[in-house]
């Protein structure tokens, strides 16, 4: 039974039940005949396949289907989704650099360990070796990047399939691939259902209908994009419409019927509105978050979320995760346009994409002014060292991205005022020069930045929504932020010089994200901290010279000293924050935690090694509490954490199950009398098993687990609880409650069985487990001589609590 219940719980980490969302794509059951017979599932060999074709063919519609049909058949697998965009290489960085960091992101989405550190090429193989993994790396562009992430069948474990996506049959050839499914365009029957789906929602065409929709389905050519997004186009057009826009789409196809003026017939059947928007984004935007999207241009158009919403519905655009995404025929032809603005002349363009286009702007400071509003200086990209007055002319300037090299910092001096947008990591200079106006910036990204401080003097930021600065290791100060009271997400991660945060961050009220990882030189955070009513999560991670946190209390309220008849607080008080993550992970001088906000449900004080005082209560019932490695705690703080009532789970250090279980026993099972205990409809207990030690298991990782529990009773047994943990720890002490519905139990004894199941399904080993009845009145209430303690080698021999 043991093992029944194992497979279950396996089954349910691993996501068990395939998704169906691309069972009614058309077409797509043959394919997935076809890719099945090159992926030889059956087969213990190791196989890498390719899925080659042209942009918008359905390539990443057959790898998301495989994907959703098979993933839960291994132990591992990821979905490493258009890649030739999302994965960023600088045009700096050598190519073991480039290998590195795409194998530390390809390894921490494989394995859901977002702080993985990947010294050398060789940690996949080491991870890997011998896990059943399936890989999907879509839309691959540069051989590096499979050399990075999936170089050799020998880093993977019998069984393994790793699947490419790809427009580049050269890609798949440099790395040996010989299995390729080609994307053929599909048949007239299948075009034809695929643009029903989109113009009528079912596979046929309505009555009345079915010439029109064979004569688009002809002169659109079979491309699936190219279906899809005239059927969107023609959606709930009424018969007339139909005759009118099938007019002007044989008009505007030119002879070739190439897919570029299929997709432009949709583009230009938008309003003079939508059209600026779905430039904007091809130009500038795709990739970037929806919300930032709208705050940037919120001035720019009438009602922009609306424009998103009609772009896509058109099937224009997508979202993606939070993120504004657009198909890579799509992207080109917004920019297609664009150029068309001005071939000759490209300062008179909107926006400039081209690094050569770029280069002789930025280059020539003796034109007249200039209509860009955007550049988007690619990565892997050089133009010739620019003039120091080369953003002088251009006053129109909203958007930066300059990833490329080439560009002159001095330049920044004339930098336009109304710049909404600055995106350049490796920032190169050590401050931005003091006519820097950001005013009106809602975006500054720089990333791995030279810079010591921002500005001199205080700026107005009241339009500042996202700042990173992250891995910016010289910067030793923020600015005032005052002013920044819509900033939303500031990300300061590993500037290890940074040695405190101004007090004025507590005006950032809005702030939902502070991630201060690896700020090794902070000592100290200001009270006004806890101002900031709306912070989510507060990420404190191996901030390891700080040695205490701000009291909430002593910031919360101010009293005259004329009120000496308070009695108590006010109850609002530890309720001012609306945080819910806070990560104190490897703060080893920490020694106390004062009283924290009531909406926390994460507290990750991992190897805070220092840590003896918890001067607080928690009171969320969702809380989920982490003092692993926290060896100097104290009794009082030990006994808190065993007694917060949580329906998700606690781990501290422990070297048995505490005397507060009123029933303990060695190994993972024990019984319980229910004879001497009340019982009602109900009952709840709660549960603890203590981990065995790493060399008692012999366990390489101890992550992304289970610990479930069964019940017996009169020799039937349910799953009463399965709680994912993140990581499993030797030699500690894991918590957590479980409820019994006691009017369906058929005997006076209940039989907890515990277990621990890693994501390979093997089990571990657990050395003690304990139970303590929760009961609706006070626990002191009861005789002792009520409560008996079960050990497993005792047999019937009842012992009563010492």
């Amino acid at each position: 039974m043991i093992e029944d219940i194992a497979t279950d719980v396996s089954n349910k980490l691993n996501l068990s039940v395939p998704s169906s969302d691309f069972d009614g794509l058309v077409g797509m059951e043959s394919r997935m005949t076809e890719m099945r017979r090159l992926l030889q599932l059956d087969s213990d060999e190791v196989r890498k396949i390719g899925i080659l074709g042209p942009p918008g063919i359905g390539k990443t519609a057959i790898a998301r289907s495989l994907f959703n049909r098979h993933s839960q058949d291994f132990q591992l697998s990821v979905f490493m989704d258009n890649i030739k965009r999302k994965y960023v290489i600088m045009a700096c960085s050598d190519d073991y650099s480039v290998k590195l960091d795409l194998q530390k992101q390809f390894m921490s989405q494989l394995t859901n360990e977002t702080g993985i550190k990947v010294p050398h090429l060789g940690v996949a193989k080491d991870r890997l070796k011998d896990k059943k993994v399936l890989v999907v790396l879509d839309d691959v562009d540069h051989l590096v990047q499979l050399e990075a992430m999936a170089k050799e069948t020998s880093w993977f474990g019998p069984g393994s399939r790793i699947i490419i996506t790809t427009q580049d049959e050269n890609v798949l050839k440099a790395s040996g691939i010989d299995h390729i499914h080609r994307v053929n365009l599909p048949s007239d029957d299948e075009a034809l259902q695929m643009f029903c789906m989109y113009a009528f929602g079912q596979k046929h065409p309505k009555d009345g209908f079915r010439e029109f929709a064979c004569e688009v389905t002809s002169l659109v050519g079979g491309l699936p994009l190219g279906l899809r997004v005239m059927g969107s186009y023609f959606r709930g057009m009424s018969e007339q419409d139909w005759t009118k826009a099938l007019s002007k789409l044989r008009i505007h196809l030119d002879r070739d019927g190439e897919i570029a003026s299929v997709l432009k017939f949709s583009y230009d059947a938008l309003n003079d509105e939508n059209k600026r928007l779905f430039l904007y984004i091809a130009c500038f935007f795709s990739g970037e978050p929806v919300d930032m999207v709208e705050r940037c241009l919120e001035k720019c158009f009438e009602d922009v979320r609306h424009g998103l919403r009609v772009l896509s519905e058109k099937s224009l655009i997508y979202s993606e995760s939070g993120l504004i995404r657009m198909s890579t025929l799509l992207f080109q032809l917004g920019r297609q346009i664009v150029r068309k603005e001005s071939v000759s002349e490209p300062g008179k363009r909107q926006f400039l994409n081209d690094a050569k286009d770029i280069g002789e702007v930025l280059s020539d400071d003796k034109a007249g002014n200039s209509s860009v509003i955007g550049i988007d200086f690619e990565w892997n990209k050089d133009i010739t060292f620019t003039s120091e007055r080369a953003f002088e002319r251009l006053s129109n300037l909203q958007f930066i991205r300059i990833l490329g090299n080439g560009v002159n910092p001095l330049s920044l001096n004339y930098l336009s005022r109304k710049l909404k947008v600055l995106i350049w990591p490796m920032f190169p200079m050590s401050c931005f020069p003091s006519s820097f106006n950001p005013q009106f910036l809602v975006n500054l990204y720089a990333r791995n930045s030279n810079l010591e401080k921002l500005w001199e003097g205080n700026k107005q930021l009241s339009n500042l929504k996202w700042m990173d600065l992250a891995l910016s290791r010289s910067l030793k100060e923020l600015p005032d932020l005052s002013t920044a009271t819509n900033l939303y997400y500031l990300d300061i991660s590993y500037c290890s010089s940074l040695g405190e945060l101004p007090s004025s961050i507590g005006n950032a009220f809005l702030l939902k994200t502070l991630n201060l990882i690896g700020c090794s030189s902070l000592v100290k955070l200001p009270s006004s901290i806890w101002n900031i009513v709306n912070l989510e999560e507060l990420n404190l991670e191996n901030c390891s010279s700080l040695v205490e946190l701000p009291s909430l209390l002593n910031n919360t309220i101010k009293y005259s000293e004329r009120s000496t008849d308070i009695e108590e607080l006010d109850p609002w008080i530890g309720r001012v924050s609306r945080i819910r993550r806070l990560v104190l992970r490897g703060m080893r001088k920490l020694l106390s935690l004062p009283q924290l906000p009531d909406s926390l449900l994460e507290l990750d004080a991992e190897n805070c090694e220092s840590l003896e005082r918890l001067d607080c209560s928690f009171s969320s019932p969702n809380i989920r509490l982490n003092f692993a490695n926290c060896f100097k705690l104290n009794q009082e703080a030990r006994d808190l954490i065993i007694q917060t009532p949580t329906y998700q789970y606690a781990v501290f250090h422990a070297e048995e199950v505490p005397m507060y279980f009123t029933y303990r026993s060695s190994g993972s099972s024990l019984t319980v009398n229910l004879n001497r205990l009340p019982v009602g409809n109900s009952t709840k207990f709660k549960a603890c098993i203590l981990c065995a030690y790493d060399d008692e298991n012999n366990f390489q990782l101890w992550e992304n687990a289970s610990v479930y529990c069964t019940i017996t009773s009169g020799g039937n047994a349910s799953i009463a609880c399965n709680k994912r943990v993140d990581r499993v720890f030797p030699g500690h002490l894991f918590t957590f409650e479980v409820e019994v519905e006691t009017e369906e139990v058929t005997s006076t004894e209940l039989v907890f069985d515990f277990g621990l199941l890693d994501s390979d399904s093997k089990t571990w080993k657990i050395k003690e487990c304990g139970i303590l009845q929760l009961l609706e009145v006070p626990f002191e209430d009861f005789e002792r001589s009520d409560i008996e303690l079960v050990r497993e080698h005792d047999g019937d021999k009842r012992l009563p609590l010492l």
